[in-house]
């Protein structure tokens, strides 16, 4: 008998402790940003942008230097984010098409799944391209699997980015507003017209679900839909709330009442939206009195873009990828250095920054910690959380794979030390100011940079035909010393190879700007 009540007394107290334990596990929401570069927020410098919220965040929160997205294009850094793997695992590089299959495994562990296991009420609002289907969209029927097949209770959002057709919301497995009577179509009539010479005409029909669809109340919807969700959580349940915005990829949309206010232009004005966005958020969390044991992300997809905006805004005096070199799609530190900013008071220490190296692809092993929920295979996926909360005396992450839109650009960081296996970046290739899809050397001229290897916004004939940087002393890429430190780049280059090995023989994934590896010079 007495052995029987010191097992039951024992099992009491464990189940005491997991329930104390399951009390103290944070709601989490994570905002991710479209295109954000890491000079668009006030708290990393900008001065023509004002983005009190976010910043407050930042004063709130631990605000990091040297945080990277999984990729620096949006659909394989959304693959990264949410499942914790490297992208080329996946021979994932360039934004889904309007006719891609799901590119998460249905059977992968997600941050999202993982909260689900967890007890968490999961939700996502905003931009997916991640994919639909098994083998393509079905626009007339259900678009599963989907969002709700790896780990989300709910969906509503758009299923590509906000330049991509069919330009329509989708709630869970549906397009909303469906009608079985004037399908969605390639070559249907056009109904989209505020979106009108930006590739609406290649899928048309759909007039209900389309009118519904109006480019510059997106935002706005979203957070109204995501304030509405939060309102309506069980109280007695830890929640997961994903708000994926399309600020602030092209086109630049905001509402009315956001436009002019920025001094740079359409892009700061989408800015401001994104900001309001993230204040209207956190307005909910602290009318529910749950601000302070909620777990907050802010982070981008991706660097900054010189789209047409972009470069105005540049030319403006808005440096949208601050010191950093290069831009969104490439392997230079402006196409994948990212904002990254945490907030979990009592946990996070207030107004603190970290240089720490951390990754996307490590939320979902820190998550895991977090909510006490053991990886069985984390893979590329590293536990942050001591970086979250503290200063550990040696970093959790010393290397980190680069996956920019090239595949033959695919580069490795390893400590302060980061080598690139061929000229330029590997993103954009228009080399004509003005151009929507402006990249890689006249970029370095457009941003007012400077490089050893390029000079009036050319690649010099005797550059290098490789690149490595030292990004402590040289955070803006200046200098490429690869000559003098042959050493460095061999090891980087042979860890870079096995890598490389490890991309599988499947048909790429995405759109894909340089098609044929560079030839050596």
């Amino acid at each position: 008998m007495k052995k029987l009540t010191v097992h039951l007394l024992a099992c009491f107290c464990t189940a005491a402790s997991s329930l104390v334990a399951a009390a103290e596990r944070p709601n989490i929401v994570l905002i991710l940003a479209d295109d954000l570069g890491y000079g668009d927020l006030g708290c990393y410098g900008a001065k023509m942008i004002q983005t009190p919220n976010i910043d407050q965040l930042a004063a709130d929160g631990r605000r990091f230097t040297d945080a990277h997205s999984a990729s620096a294009v949006c659909s394989p850094s959304r693959y990264g984010l949410m499942t914790g793997r490297y992208p080329h695992r996946k021979n994932f590089w360039g934004p889904c098409l309007n006719n891609t299959e799901l590119t998460i495994e249905t059977d992968r562990e997600t941050i999202s799944s993982l909260l689900k296991k967890a007890g968490y009420q999961t939700a996502f609002f905003g931009k997916w391209h991640l994919g639909f289907g098994e083998k393509a969209p079905n626009w007339n029927g259900d678009l599963k699997p989907g969002p709700l097949e790896v780990g989300f209770d709910y969906f509503y959002g758009i299923p590509c980015a906000n330049s991509v057709p069919p330009f329509v919301y989708v709630e869970n497995h549906r397009v909303v507003g469906l009608d079985a009577k004037d399908p969605i179509k390639a070559g249907g009539k056009n109904y989209v017209k505020t979106m009108e010479g930006k590739g609406a005409g290649r899928i048309g029909g759909g007039k209900v679900a389309h009118d519904l669809y109006v480019d510059d109340q997106i935002g706005t919807n979203l957070t109204q839909r995501s304030v509405k969700w939060l309102q309506q959580t069980d109280q007695k349940k830890p929640f997961f709330l994903m708000l994926s915005t399309t600020n602030i990829h092209h086109p630049f949309t905001p509402d009315q009442q956001f436009v002019g206010t920025s001094k740079a232009g359409a892009y700061g004005d989408f800015t401001h939206e994104l900001d309001w966005m993230t204040g209207q958020i956190m307005k909910a969390l602290e009318k529910q009195g749950v601000a302070d044991n909620t777990l907050v992300i802010f982070t981008s997809d991706n660097g900054g873009m010189l789209n047409q905006e972009g470069q105005r805004a540049v030319q403006k005096g808005h440096p949208i990828n601050g010191d950093l070199l290069g831009s969104k799609f490439g392997a230079w530190e402006g196409g994948h250095r990212i904002p990254m900013i945490v907030r979990w008071p009592g946990k996070v220490p207030a107004g603190t920054t970290s240089d720490a190296l951390i990754s996307h692809i490590d939320w979902l092993a820190t998550l895991a910690d977090i909510v006490d929920r053991p990886l069985e295979n984390p893979e590329d996926s590293l536990n942050q959380l001591t970086t979250l909360i503290s200063s550990p005396e040696s970093p959790v992450r010393e290397t980190l794979v680069i996956c920019p839109n090239s595949p033959y650009h695919l580069s490795i960081r390893k400590g302060d030390w980061v080598y690139i296996p061929q000229r330029g970046e590997g993103g954009f290739q228009t080399q004509k100011m003005g151009a929507h899809n402006v990249g890689g050397p006249i970029s370095v001229k457009l941003m007012q940079k400077q490089n050893s290897d390029i000079v009036n916004g050319k690649i010099r004939r005797d550059a290098p035909y490789e690149q490595l940087y030292h990004l402590a002393k040289d955070p803006s890429q200046r200098h490429n010393v690869i000559k003098s430190h042959p050493e460095v780049a061999s090891e980087l280059a042979a860890m870079l190879q096995q890598e490389q090995a490890k991309i599988p023989k499947t048909k790429r994934i995405g759109w894909i700007n340089i098609r044929k590896a560079p030839k050596k010079k």
